[in-house]
């Protein structure tokens, strides 16, 4: 009996846990939009990372709910790629 109800237990605990949502940052673009669709919009809300500066963002998000904010994920203080070059022999 015990462990029946432990079974039924454990499965109700996976069937009630909700899948999480991995949010994408695109971390070649310094600026991202944070859109709010509220319910009326569907609901929920996501990240455009495709700006390449604040002015850029504000423009697009003009009239919509939307705020712009700097990626977290991009790289600022990343040295520069070096160049590797082949040798041919």
């Amino acid at each position: 009996m015990r462990r029946s109800f432990g079974l039924i237990a454990i499965a109700g605990a996976l069937l009630a846990a909700t899948p999480s949502r991995a949010q994408t940052f695109d971390p070649r673009y310094p600026v991202c939009m944070h859109v709010y669709s509220g319910s009326s919009g569907g609901g929920g809300e996501w990240y455009d990372c495709s700006f390449t500066s604040l002015p850029q963002c504000h423009a697009t998000a003009t009239g919509r709910a939307a705020s712009c904010e700097l990626n977290p994920y991009y790289p600022v203080n990343a040295p520069p790629q070096r160049l590797r070059h082949r040798r041919s022999g």
